[in-house]
């Protein structure tokens, strides 16, 4: 591969513990690819064990709602976990934001004390007020032979080019600039966000959403701002009063506490810059 820190799929499954590669029916890493959530949502999910596809760069990444996602080659992650679910297809309605705890804590626990998560799918750092994007996370999925399965994309800037970081037009941060003495190689924060993840879906899948409240109040930076829901075509002011039990975000307005629910909702803390669209 190109770039300044190649990495392959020996290299993150020897940093695995046992029980995670257990767990993983297969872990690939591409050159190259449109998106590896298109990817993954082109095959079939095994009927057991998690899936994961990384590519170095993407020529057709995507985030929330549709947008373009910067995936410039040899600095970042782009990768989807592919997974089967019991239970209904509703159930999967927190999935986003158990992905973003996972990934949060990962992050923490390899140096990036200041991740948090900016319901309902992006990994933000607060900068003095500035929310910067570090990444975003993208569920898709649906009924595979009469089961569900879902397909998590995941994009983090590790390392950041310049001539990438150039194009971007909204606050935005890298591990490299939020670890002191510089972020590890892709294997290790690879092989971070696996375990990670495995192990919060597999709760998820057993438990629900409810574990994972607590875990979200730790790293959700909306709680108690002041913020403006675009809903359709208007706008909705509040305080953003943490989240419900199934994972809708509850505004405090003048009329009562409204919930909103993840899809064409999109959330802005008032009064300072922030990300934006789904763009790392």
């Amino acid at each position: 591969m190109n770039g300044v820190d190649a990495f392959d799929a020996s290299s993150i499954l020897v940093r695995l513990d046992a029980a995670t590669h257990a767990a993983f029916a297969s872990i690939e890493v591409v050159d190259a690819i449109d998106s590896t959530n298109s990817e993954l949502l082109r095959r079939r999910t095994p009927d057991s064990g998690l899936v994961a596809l990384f590519a170095d760069r993407q020529h057709g990444g995507r985030g929330r709602q549709g947008r373009p996602w910067a995936s410039p080659p040899g600095a970042n992650l782009y990768f989807s976990v592919a997974r089967r679910f019991t239970g209904e297809l509703a159930r999967l309605g927190g999935l986003s934001l158990v992905a973003g705890i996972a990934t949060a804590e990962a992050m923490r626990a390899i140096g990036a004390g200041g991740v948090g998560v900016k319901w309902p799918n992006d990994l933000v750092v607060d900068d003095a007020g500035t929310l910067r994007k570090l990444g975003g996370i993208l569920i898709e999925g649906g009924l595979q032979d009469g089961g569900v399965r879902a397909v998590i994309g995941i994009g983090l800037n590790v390392r950041m080019p310049a001539e990438a970081a150039s194009a971007i037009d909204q606050p935005w941060t890298d591990l490299q600039a939020q670890i002191a003495g510089g972020a590890p190689t892709r294997d290790v924060v690879a092989a971070a966000l696996l375990v990670s993840l495995a192990e919060a879906l597999a709760r998820f899948d057993a438990e629900g959403l409810a574990p994972f409240l607590p875990r979200f109040e730790a790293l959700d930076v909306l709680r108690d701002a002041q913020v403006d829901a675009q809903v359709a075509d208007r706008t909705v002011t509040g305080v953003a009063a943490g989240i419900a039990d199934d994972g809708a975000l509850r505004l405090r307005t003048d009329a009562g506490l409204l919930p909103l629910h993840a899809g064409e909702v999109r959330v802005r803390r008032r009064g300072v810059p922030q990300s934006g669209a789904s763009r790392a």
